[in-house]
């Protein structure tokens, strides 16, 4: 037990290099200076002619966050396991308690930097995959060239040329630009903010600017709240702006929350304004419960107050339950009234269970 505690703390405060390097096995090592371009970098390993992983750390956004993987090897002691990083799955991420999935790994303090590899082939990057140090990476026997000292506006711009030339569909859509823009996003350089930016214009492909909102509300704070709050009011696409609800949902700043009240009420499609009433019954607040009546109450449109009574039943029964009942009441639309009475039914909360009698006894 002592012996892991000391491990932790290694981890955490970078005691050792190997750990600073992440905890990879399985791998042949190299160490190498960045002393040009990181596209020039990763060039000369790509020259090779043999398949490899270039790996650097760079600087990341605040909050606490654990990046591993969806899969992971067994390491026999009950413990966390391995991420493969050859043919692995996608990455984990964990924005709550820095700690593994099951618990076994506490880290004392949350990281403050995260790890790109960058798997080269034929002379292309093929795949790209983010990892924090405390993750442990089975290497997969492959050739592993650590380059240190990347900065991060270097690192912005290679990963930008990758997203940049990706097309709309494929693997390398899926492989390489997508996870490239995740580390854009958990960059912590004013660089990843312009990034993300010119991502979301609207010239740009409708795939590049749906997925750019989920990392530009997440991980970019109040700049990227004021980012959304400008997509929302402008994009083009009523399929990008539906994104960019959810976008905010997952912003904690006060203008995202401000902003997804107003799309819930003025904006002009009502796909938009029904996403934006459901991701607010996620938030719940004040501020949301007074939209969503709002909307049952003043919508011109019978889905949207429909969409609204569903999100009055994805809040807290304590909030939710008492206004659904309201509106089963009292609402002047039979097919919103009827449309409140089915999720008091889904509830099985006694006080809908009451309402009902009352009802019954009524006819």
């Amino acid at each position: 037990m002592l012996t892991r505690w000391f491990v932790a703390v290694a981890i955490v405060l970078g005691a050792s290099p190997v750990w600073a390097q992440g905890r990879v096995t399985n791998a042949k090592t190299e160490t190498r200076q960045a002393t040009q371009s990181l596209d020039r970098e990763v060039s000369a390993v790509a020259a090779r002619g043999v398949p490899s992983w270039v790996a650097y750390r760079l600087p990341m956004v605040a909050g606490p966050r654990q990046m591993c993987c969806w899969d992971t090897i067994s390491d026999g002691d009950g413990c966390c396991g391995r991420c493969r990083l050859e043919g692995g799955g996608g990455i984990s991420m964990n924005t709550g308690d820095t700690q593994s999935r099951n618990g076994s790994r506490v880290m004392l303090e949350p990281a403050t930097e995260f790890i790109v590899f960058a798997r080269v082939e034929g002379g292309a990057v093929g795949r790209i995959r983010t990892f924090t140090p405390d993750c442990d990476i089975d290497g997969g026997a492959m050739p592993i060239v650590w380059l240190e000292n990347v900065k991060p506006d270097d690192s912005v711009a290679w990963l930008t040329a990758l997203v940049e030339s990706a097309p709309e569909t494929g693997e390398r859509r899926d492989h390489v630009a997508k996870p490239a823009m995740t580390a854009i996003a958990l960059t912590n350089a004013a660089s990843a903010d312009r990034a993300l930016e010119a991502f979301v214009a609207p010239a740009r492909p409708e795939w590049l600017r749906s997925d750019a909102t989920f990392w530009i509300g997440s991980s970019r704070g109040e700049a990227g709240a004021r980012l959304l709050a400008r997509m929302i009011a402008q994009d083009p696409s009523d399929k990008v702006r539906e994104k960019v609800t959810f976008a905010l949902s997952v912003n904690k700043t006060p203008l995202a929350l401000t902003t997804l009240v107003q799309a819930a009420k003025d904006d002009k499609s009502a796909r938009v304004r029904g996403q934006a009433l459901f991701w607010l019954a996620q938030r719940a607040g004040q501020q949301a419960v007074g939209a969503i009546t709002n909307a049952i109450a003043n919508d011109p449109d019978t889905e949207v107050k429909k969409k609204a009574v569903f999100a009055l039943s994805q809040m807290p029964k304590d909030e939710g339950v008492p206004r659904l009942i309201e509106v089963a009441r009292n609402n002047r639309n039979p097919e919103v009234r009827k449309q409140a009475f089915f999720w008091l039914g889904q509830s099985k909360d006694p006080r809908a269970v009451q309402f009902f009698e009352e009802v019954l006894l009524k006819k």
